[in-house]
């Protein structure tokens, strides 16, 4: 049985001829075929991002774009007279995507030679199938979770926030306050478990032991009252961060054993994981248990190890750490042990949770 190809992470679209019909600098009127307008439409609420490459005057081919109402679309549109080989790496480079996970649409013969010739890894389309590219398996996502639906807004975000930060001249602390961080932490529901399961899947330098857990390990940890399976996402004034981190946590009368923690690396730099940690700790401490955690060294987690001893883990032995059921695979899994104290509210960020051990409470740190 052959592989199913690698999904499609962003379509670059040509103008003339392949997104709209006509060509902009010499027709009086260039128009939007309803089946193009559907692709770009239902591509964005699979979360793969689009973006142009187009040889026309930039300001012109704006304008039509808002005016044909789908301007809002695109990330990082190139439009000028330079190669288009050029213009998709770019957009690559700007994305942080590899070259084999974006996709070229036009409609010459003579610009898809050219892409390719420059990218091979690049998958180029005849513009004769801008309609038929959602039926594709490579724009077809087997899951499409919450935060995919929100990937160009994220994008657009991110974007922004670092144009403001390159020109910000105070320290990092004070910019960090400047963006107006919210951290909510949440008791999963059925909702939220494909993201979870994509976490636990796909982030590697800040999982702390690199076990995946499938769909069916997460449906019965949130059955059982003994486990806690909890999301972390981050919004700021320029909006939504996504769901960036996952916890699972199981309770025991001495101690609370955090069988995992991961957090997303494009928060890594605003101490998502140091403020998560420390409220963890905190919440032990409220609850006069031990913490313990589970730790497997990769070749990529070495961010994660730092993060614990920071936090005050060792791998001291405690006489709790016996209590604790030897479920599942365990292999090449350690403790890391601390006495719980309480921790002080972060400063960069307003922090909204549960109070664990509470069913429904709602407790809100501030800043």
């Amino acid at each position: 049985m052959s592989e199913a190809p690698a999904l499609v992470k962003c379509l670059v679209w040509d103008l003339d001829n392949t997104l709209w019909q006509g060509t902009l600098l010499e027709d009086a009127e260039v128009t939007l075929l309803d089946d193009v307008r559907r692709t770009i439409v239902e591509l964005d609420a699979r979360g793969i991002l689009q973006s142009v490459a187009s040889k026309n005057d930039h300001d012109h081919a704006w304008q039509r774009l808002e005016a044909l109402g789908v301007a809002d679309y695109f990330v990082l549109p190139q439009i000028g007279w330079h190669p288009k080989s050029g213009s998709v790496k770019d957009i690559a480079d700007q994305m942080n995507f590899a070259l084999s996970a974006i996709a070229f649409i036009d409609d010459q013969p003579a610009e898809r030679a050219e892409v390719a010739h420059h990218h091979p890894e690049v998958r180029c389309y005849d513009a004769g199938l801008a309609a038929e590219l959602t039926g594709l398996p490579e724009f077809s996502p087997a899951v499409v979770t919450g935060d995919a639906r929100r990937r160009r807004e994220m994008y657009q975000a991110g974007f922004r926030r670092t144009t403001e930060r390159e020109n910000f001249t105070g320290p990092d602390e004070e910019f960090q306050r400047s963006l107006e961080l919210v951290m909510e932490i949440k008791r999963a529901d059925d909702a939220d478990l494909s993201r979870v399961e994509e976490l636990t899947r796909r982030t590697s330098q800040m999982n702390a032991t690199g076990v995946y857990y499938s769909d069916a390990d997460l449906r019965a940890l949130l059955a059982d009252p003994g486990h806690e399976v909890l999301t972390v996402t981050l919004t700021d004034r320029f909006g939504p961060h996504g769901a960036v981190g996952v916890l699972l946590l199981g309770h025991h009368e001495q101690v609370w054993h955090l069988k995992l923690l991961a957090t997303s690396c494009r928060v890594v730099s605003f101490g998502a994981g140091s403020v998560l940690l420390n409220w963890l700790i905190d919440q032990a401490a409220t609850a006069g248990v031990h913490l313990a955690a589970d730790f497997r060294r990769t070749d990529r987690n070495r961010m994660m190890e730092v993060a614990y001893r920071f936090a005050g883990f060792t791998d001291d032995a405690c006489d709790c750490l016996t209590a604790l059921p030897a479920d599942g695979d365990r292999e090449g899994i350690e403790f890391r042990h601390l006495v719980a104290g309480p921790r002080p509210a972060p400063t960069t960020m307003r922090v909204i949770a549960p109070q664990l051990g509470a069913a429904d409470t709602v407790g809100d740190a501030l800043s």
